[in-house]
Parts: C-alpha cells; structure tokens; sequence
C-alpha cells in the first residue's frame, strides 16, 4: 500500500508505507481515508483516466430542482404529494439531473414512501428493478447512500430514490417486504458497504466469506485485497500488477 503524497528524492515515486491502524494478518487492511475525487497513485502524463493516474474529478453540490420539472415527473411528485401526508417530512429533496427524478428519501421512511408508491393508482411503480450502494467518502457526512431504482410497468415510468447514512449509524428499513426482488440487492449492499437494511429475512454476506474484515467497495478499502493462487501461479493484487508503486 502506497500513500498518494509520499515521495522518494529521485524518481517522484510513492514510497510504501504501512496503513495507519492496520491489524496484521487481516484479510483486509483499512489505511487513512484517501481524498474523495482523486486518483491514489499521483503519476502524471499517462493519460489513465481510471483513477490511478491522479485524475481529480470536481465535485458538484446537489441542489433542489425548481419546478416544473417537465414531463411526467411533475405528474409523479403531484401524485405522491396527495397520496402521502408526510411527503414534506419524507422527502428531503427533489432533484432532476440527466433526465431522470430522483427523490432524495429520509432513510426511516424508505420503507413507506415505497409502499405508496407500489400501492397508489395514480403511481402504480410495481418494480424495483436495482438497490445498490454509493460511497461518498469526503463528499457528504452521510457518505453512505442506498439508490432504489422503480419502475411503473402500468404508466411506463421510472423513478429513482436515494437515501443517504453514516457510516456510524448505517441502518435503513428493508424494502423487501414491499419489493421481494430487493432480497439479494440489499445483501450485496450489506455484503460490499456495510449497509444494514432492518427487517431483512436474512442479512448475511453473498460475495465475501462470512468471516471477512471490511467492505470492499468503500472508498477506504485498500485496493491490493489479497493475492490470488490459480493453478500453482500465483496472481498479484491489483495495484501490484504495474509500476504504480
């Protein structure tokens, strides 16, 4: 593991350091948070836009969309206006961005405001077709958020829900009992960002071992993972199979 900003006098390279905190011989070592938006390697002139060239990507604020919105999604936030009495309490914004609606949800009241929207005749989304985890390390105190994609199979609509929590307090209401096929979705969000989702029939990991340290797909989660065996040759980490040590 390599921290961004450290150098050698010669050749510009990060020197290897060991991770802040780490607990020897766990599956997985947690270094300090790198910064959100920026590559962890720091070379330069490779044209690599994958992150590891150093790429800072500028982040935009998220505001409220003034109305209307256009299309049908005035319609939806009309509808579930009337069809919800706590939308004001529930919802913490609305925004509009590449064509699509996101409803920014509190995330105790996820559980209910999918509930309406399955059930009421004037929204009728019947499908939740995705749930999956976003890490906004260093862009948001609730860097954790859970985004709910719905479908309307009656009006052909879809909708988007977001609800955001910390990393201290990472808890939400499962939606399974309103959409059974968020099951699976929610254990890999539990699995990859430690996302716990109450209620659930049977939290447990589906991708990692049960006995693993960490999740993987935080933004704190060092790269190298462990190295990998396959028929007597052994494959190295990620961040080892190129010169960016």
């Amino acid at each position: 593991m390599t921290a961004p900003n450290d150098r050698n006098s010669t050749g510009g390279l990060p020197v290897p350091v060991t991770p802040a905190g780490a607990s020897s011989g766990a599956p997985a070592e947690h270094p300090p948070s790198s910064p959100a938006g920026r590559g962890m390697f720091g070379t330069h002139g490779t044209g690599d836009v994958s992150g590891f060239g150093g790429l800072v990507r500028r982040q935009q604020p998220i505001e409220e969309t003034p109305r209307p919105y256009g299309g049908y999604f005035d319609e939806v936030r009309d509808a579930l206006e009337e069809a919800y009495p706590d939308f004001g309490d529930a919802i913490e914004k609305v925004v509009v961005d590449r064509g699509e609606l996101t409803l920014h949800v509190r995330p105790e009241r996820i559980a209910e405001v999918c509930q309406v929207l399955r059930d009421d005749l004037a929204l009728r989304f019947e499908l939740c077709s995705s749930v999956s985890g976003v890490d906004y390390l260093g862009a948001d105190e609730r860097r954790l958020h859970v985004v709910y994609q719905l479908t309307s199979m009656t009006y052909r609509r879809r909708l988007r829900l977001e609800a955001a929590v910390s990393v201290e307090a990472p808890h939400l209401p499962s939606v399974t009992a309103v959409y059974p096929t968020a099951d699976w979705q929610e254990r890999e969000a539990y699995d990859m960002f430690g996302i716990v989702f109450d209620g659930h029939p049977n939290l447990t990991r589906i991708l990692m071992p049960d006995d693993w340290e960490g999740h993987p797909q935080r933004k704190d989660y060092p790269l190298g993972g462990v190295p990998v065996e396959y028929k007597g040759a052994e494959i190295p980490p990620p961040d080892r199979r190129r010169s960016y040590q």
